[in-house]
């Protein structure tokens, strides 16, 4: 009969999925201590975007490059976090998958960076005979926070990219909390590779103005899903 998995350490880290990220939602680290008997102690610390559900790119045909109509700014969260951890079903030394329940809560530290787009600010003239408009003189072409009230979308070539923005940054302050339940798998008692998946709410003390000209909150909810790799002893 194959010995059952014992450890008092796990350091994993890994990549997050969740329904209020895009493609990738961002990454965490967690650090793992045992209690007793199937319980487990951490403290992890997530980074990831958020983002408002109205965001859709638009591109422009001339350069192909995309931004988001109407977007003033970027939203990137840091969640420290303690949470509990019961293991429903252990794996044994060298094969099986264990079953954890997952809960934790912590702050959560918005970080707001302006949105900003890359702008054509050449000067054009119109030709009344071909009802067009050509650039005259050097090709000028500005960096700038969208603001849809002063930036002709004719001129907007696409978005600068969120690293333009961290120079300027605001701060929001909230908290959070998450239920889950993690599947891990590992070949060796002190490997482990694993999914986690779960339900995550969080609140801030103010809204949160992504997009001005849609309705904004101040508290999100999502569906998450963590792919993490790690070590234990």
């Amino acid at each position: 009969m194959e010995e059952e998995e014992t450890y008092t350490r796990e350091f994993t880290y890994g990549i997050n999925f969740n329904s209020n990220g895009g493609l990738i939602g961002g990454l965490a680290i967690k650090s793992a201590y045992h209690l007793k008997g199937n319980w487990y102690q951490f403290w992890s610390l997530e980074g990831v975007e958020v983002k408002h559900p109205k965001e859709y790119p638009y591109i422009n045909t001339n350069t192909g490059a995309t931004y988001v109509r109407g977007k003033s700014n970027y939203m990137f969260v840091l969640r420290p976090e303690y949470g509990r951890e019961y293991t429903f079903f252990k794996k044994a030394a060298e094969s099986g998958v264990q079953v954890n329940g997952v809960v934790a809560v912590g702050p959560s530290l918005g970080i707001l960076a302006p949105y900003y787009i890359d702008y054509d600010r050449s000067r054009y003239v119109y030709n009344p005979q071909t009802r067009t408009y050509y650039r005259t003189g050097e090709v000028i072409i500005s960096s700038e926070p969208y603001d849809p009230d002063i930036h002709n979308e004719a001129l907007i070539l696409g978005g600068s990219g969120p690293f333009k923005g961290l120079g300027d940054p605001s701060f929001k302050v909230g908290a959070h909390a998450k239920a889950g339940v993690s599947f891990e798998y590992g070949r060796y008692m002190e490997s482990v590779t694993g999914v986690e998946v779960g339900v995550l709410y969080e609140a801030f003390t103010e809204k949160i103005p992504i997009i001005p000209t849609a309705e904004n909150s101040n508290h999100f909810t999502s569906v998450y899903l963590t792919l993490y790799y790690g070590r234990r002893r």
